[in-house]
């Protein structure tokens, strides 16, 4: 497909589309870049072997999954154009979002329970390395509910309908990336030691 094509309403579509695609990239890059740094680092000797991840991360997972298919299902309504089945996704899709935020930073006072701080005497790298991880993530979380919070605003302005999804659909290919992110850091802390 020759990407001059079309009309310019095309082009300025596919122009975001691959923007977003291109942030994304970076954003793999980044945490791939730290996650390998957490793997090398497993060869200290001050590295902890036997931490286990908070409960709270485990929830957050969960809630962050089913955040993924309240945005799906909203997506799908709003194709069939049942407004207030999108807006009521989408609202779930908000607070399961914030639920998620909630739930990691009752996840960082277990470990601080645990006796570990992010910096200080009772720091560890193991546990400095999570802190990390996870914080970036929330904050790229509170970026997708600041997008989200712009798709409600134009869904309630009427902006959207199965012809003209373009924020809609940027806003939930990033939620479903951060989805995605969050599962693969999930797993990569609680397999690799």
């Amino acid at each position: 497909m020759d990407l001059t094509q079309g009309t310019p309403k095309e082009k300025n579509e596919r122009a975001k589309k691959m923007m977003l695609w291109f942030g994304i990239i970076s954003l793999i890059m980044s945490f791939a870049g730290w996650t390998s740094a957490f793997v090398v680092s497993s060869s200290r000797p001050d590295w902890l072997k036997d931490f286990q991840l908070p409960d709270a991360f485990i929830i957050s997972t969960v809630v962050i999954i089913i955040s993924s298919v309240s945005f799906i299902l909203a997506k799908r309504t709003l194709k069939q154009g049942n407004y207030k089945a999108t807006s009521l996704w989408l609202f779930v899709t908000l607070i399961l979002g914030v639920v998620f935020i909630m739930n990691q930073f009752s996840g960082f006072q277990q470990i601080i329970d645990m006796g570990y701080n992010f910096t200080g005497p009772t720091s560890n790298v193991t546990m400095s390395y999570i802190y990390l991880i996870a914080v970036v993530h929330i904050a790229h979380v509170v970026v997708g509910l600041i997008c989200l919070l712009v798709v409600i605003y134009n869904h309630f302005r009427q902006k959207y309908n199965s012809e003209n999804m373009l924020g809609f659909e940027l806003a939930a290919t990033f939620w479903h990336f951060i989805d995605i992110l969050w599962i693969y850091l999930f797993l990569f802390l609680y397999f690799v030691r």
